[in-house]
């Protein structure tokens, strides 16, 4: 049975594999308004977040193939 979670992360990618890239505002708006605010959280400094569950899903699922862009807030495939 698939989690929640993990139809975030294959969600991720896929939009990462059609678009190249994924930004973080955008990924926070999909998932909050078609999974709930329970997989997103504020992080301490004070910028929107997907929960560990949702990026620990997000990590296994890419295996290395997405790369974090810090500056730009964004996903991108490598």
């Amino acid at each position: 049975m698939e989690t929640t979670e993990q139809a975030i992360a294959e969600w991720m990618v896929s939009e990462i594999k059609f678009k190249g890239m994924l930004h973080q505002a955008d990924a926070i708006e999909y998932v909050k308004s078609q999974f709930g605010e329970q997989f997103v959280f504020v992080n301490e400094n004070g910028n929107p977040s997907l929960s560990k569950e949702v990026k620990k899903a997000f990590r296994k699922l890419h295996k290395g193939k997405v790369a974090w862009d810090r500056d730009g807030f964004f996903w991108a495939w490598t």
